[in-house]
């Protein structure tokens, strides 16, 4: 009993801070035109998200590429339909987010610099990913969207921090299915050696990154991201 009371209440903490607002700071970040390609993995506390470069999803996605018109960036992230989108969170939304499987909605955010500029208070890692890795990543990012027949993300309002939408998500969310377990899948997709499983909180991915870089040459990542005119934020 004692257990599931301490399950219950660590979920509930992970979907407060998964909806919280972000501080976004209110220069860009060039795509790199080689077999080498950058992915921000951005921590905010508790919920994590993903930056990569717009032209690379927005093709796929007709009216995302009309949305974001001007963007160089894009911040992706996934979660409760509800409880992400509530302006007032009440016990009765955490409850119901927690016991039971609810639809999810996905968040895309113009990330209009800088990762670490743009989001001053959160964490970023750097990810290098060579290009099958990287658009397997890009198809996992579609496939969390639900289109319409025409191949159409559906949209919802508008998001909660900086220039932002919600959009219709794939799959439900519960205490098993987080925010930062989607994030870690995402990563999972692109064969790096990340197990997904028990990664429910941003500290978890946070540190399956790490433990990435460090049996990984980091320093010649960044060095070749440089020389491919993405400079290490």
């Amino acid at each position: 009993m004692k257990k599931t009371i301490r399950t219950a209440i660590l979920t509930c903490i992970v979907l407060v801070i998964c909806s919280l607002r972000v501080v976004a700071s209110s220069s860009t970040h060039p795509h790199s035109k080689n077999h080498l390609y950058r992915v921000d993995v951005v921590s905010h506390g508790w919920h994590t998200g993903l930056v990569i470069s717009a032209s690379d999803i927005v093709e796929r996605l007709p009216n995302l590429k009309k949305r974001f018109l001007t963007s160089n960036l894009l911040e992706f992230g996934w979660g409760d339909q509800e409880f992400y989108r509530a302006r007032e969170v009440t016990l009765g939304i955490t409850l119901k987010a927690i016991l039971w499987p609810t639809q999810s909605v996905m968040h895309v955010v113009d990330v209009p610099y800088e990762s670490r500029k743009y989001f001053p208070q959160s964490e970023v890692e750097t990810v290098c990913l060579s290009k099958p890795q990287y658009f397997k990543l890009v198809e996992f990012l579609v496939s969390s969207f639900v289109t319409d027949n025409s191949g159409n993300v559906i949209p919802l309002e508008k998001g909660i921090y900086g220039d932002s939408q919600f959009y219709e998500g794939v799959g439900r969310f519960y205490f098993l299915q987080t925010c930062n377990k989607w994030t870690a899948k995402a990563l999972e997709s692109a064969n790096l050696d990340i197990v997904s499983t028990f990664k429910l909180t941003a500290s978890s991915v946070m540190r399956a990154i790490e433990d990435l870089e460090s049996s990984s040459d980091k320093s010649s990542c960044v060095e070749k991201l440089i020389e491919n005119g993405m400079p290490n934020n």
